[in-house]
C-alpha cells in the first residue's frame, strides 16, 4: 500500500511537467509562456470590464464554481459560472443537457469576455457547444482537457491546456492548479 501511495504522488508531481499547450492554430506553446499569456489576457480583459466565465461538468463543475468565486472574491474580477441546479435542470429539461452552457452563454456572454471551458475528457457535448457559443459571442477561449490527445476540446480555444493522463484525479487536480496559478499571479501583480 505504501508503494501505491508513493507512486501516486510521484506520478501526480510529474504530470505538471507533461502538460501540453497549443494556441488556436494548434501550434505548441511552452507551458509557462502559455500561462503568462493567459494571465495577461485575463488581466487585460477584466481591466476593460469584461468578465471571466467558467463551465464544466461534475468535478470540473466544482472547479468552475470554486474558481469563479476565487477570481471574483480574491482576484477582484467579474467572474461567473453556470452551475446553479435550477439553471441546469431547467435548461436540460426544456432544451436537453447538451444546451446547458450554450444557452446561458448566448444570454450572458459579451464580446471580450474570457470563457474557460473545463472537461477532463474534452468531449462533453455541452462544453463543446458552450465553447462554440462563446466564440460566436466574441469571447476569448481557454480550454482545459485531458485523456485522449485528439479530444475535440483541445483545439477549440485561443489557449488549450492538455493534461496527458487518463486519471480523472490527475487531470482535475492539474486543471485546478492551473486556475489557481492564474488567479494567484493576477493577485500578485495587483500588489506590485
Amino acid at each position: 500500500m505504501k508503494q501505491d501511495i508513493s507512486r501516486y504522488f510521484k506520478e501526480l508531481g510529474e504530470i505538471f511537467f507533461k502538460i501540453q499547450v497549443a494556441n488556436g492554430d494548434n501550434k505548441s506553446i511552452e507551458f509557462t509562456d502559455a500561462l503568462d499569456s493567459a494571465i495577461d489576457l485575463i488581466t487585460n480583459q477584466t481591466k476593460k470590464g469584461c468578465k471571466v466565465i467558467f463551465i464544466g461538468n461534475g468535478g470540473s463543475a466544482s472547479i468552475a464554481s470554486h474558481q469563479a468565486i476565487d477570481f471574483f472574491k480574491n482576484g477582484g474580477m467579474r467572474a461567473i459560472c453556470f452551475t446553479d441546479p435550477s439553471l441546469l435542470t431547467c435548461l436540460s429539461n426544456d432544451f436537453g443537457y447538451e444546451y446547458v452552457f450554450e444557452k446561458p452563454i448566448e444570454m450572458f456572454a459579451d464580446k471580450g469576455d474570457v470563457l474557460i471551458a473545463i472537461s477532463s475528457s474534452g468531449k462533453s457535448e455541452n462544453i463543446l457547444r458552450g465553447a462554440e457559443a462563446g466564440r460566436k459571442k466574441g469571447c476569448h477561449i481557454i480550454t482545459m482537457s485531458g485523456f485522449k490527445p485528439d479530444n475535440p476540446l483541445r483545439n477549440r480555444g485561443d489557449f488549450n491546456f492538455y493534461v496527458p493522463s487518463n486519471s480523472y484525479g490527475y487531470v482535475e487536480i492539474a486543471h485546478l492548479v492551473i486556475c489557481h496559478c492564474v488567479v494567484d499571479a493576477i493577485i500578485e501583480r495587483k500588489r506590485l
